[in-house]
């Protein structure tokens, strides 16, 4: 679920709240999803808690996730979840047209652009 670069210029608890923004713009993970407990994930990624325990401070801080006691770490509803609700509706329409109706990639973005057309023109 979670990957770091040990050989990244980015520090690894940036490179998590990385992971885990990318994971819910593309609905990997959606509200209400829970994450592993820090402890867990340090483990998992071979970190100390202590630098997983800063990312899930800066993800709590930025609204990201929710920590709900003995329950566990959730991801939250966020301030302004468009980004998230557009990511979702994109993989839905490429589900359909890209993967059942087999269309290639130049061939959905012109049926967006017609329909951006035809919407503009009311």
């Amino acid at each position: 679920m979670f990957t770091v670069d040990p050989h990244s210029t980015t520090p690894v608890y940036a490179q998590l709240v990385e992971c885990v923004l990318r994971d819910v713009s593309t609905g990997e993970l959606v509200v209400g999803d829970r994450i592993p407990p820090v402890r867990t994930l340090a483990s998992e990624l071979g970190l100390s808690a202590g630098t997983v325990a800063k990312a899930y401070r800066e993800m709590e801080t930025r609204g990201i996730i929710e920590t709900r006691g003995r329950k566990g770490t959730f991801i939250a509803q966020g301030r302004d979840d468009r980004e998230g609700a557009a990511a979702r509706a994109a993989a839905a329409y490429l589900d359909v047209v890209a993967g059942q109706l087999h269309y290639s990639p130049e061939e959905c973005m012109a049926l967006v652009e017609r329909a951006l057309d035809r919407r503009a023109a009311g």
